[in-house]
């Protein structure tokens, strides 16, 4: 479920609100969005992907706001962590291309 939108980091560009399959995000004028509607996230994590500054926290619990504290989640690097684990943004290495994705299509025989 979405649980942070970084102040600090969130450049306004509402692409979270733009993606959203469930309408959570309400746009903001000169401000950033706000998670309006928490409990219709579906988790699809399409906000923290399609966010260019990893200002967003989709935590993986879908059921319960689980409650997380922004410093700790960026010391710990999960601000933004699925969009750099699927290899999103400049400078990252798409998944696909990562070492044990390649074992594991040649053990499948893909």
């Amino acid at each position: 479920m979405i649980e942070i939108i970084s102040a600090d980091k969130c450049i306004e560009c509402n692409q979270c609100v733009s993606v959203c399959p469930t309408n959570v995000f309400d746009r903001v004028e000169d401000g950033i969005p706000v998670i309006a509607r928490q409990s219709d996230c579906q988790t699809c994590f399409m906000c923290e992907l399609y966010c260019p500054v990893d200002a967003l926290y989709v935590a993986p619990e879908s059921e319960a706001v689980i409650g997380v504290n922004e410093k700790e989640l960026e010391e710990q690097g999960f601000m933004g962590g699925y969009r750099a684990k699927v290899g999103w943004g400049k400078g990252r290495k798409p998944v696909a291309s990562h070492e044990y994705m390649i074992q594991l299509a040649r053990r499948t025989g893909i």
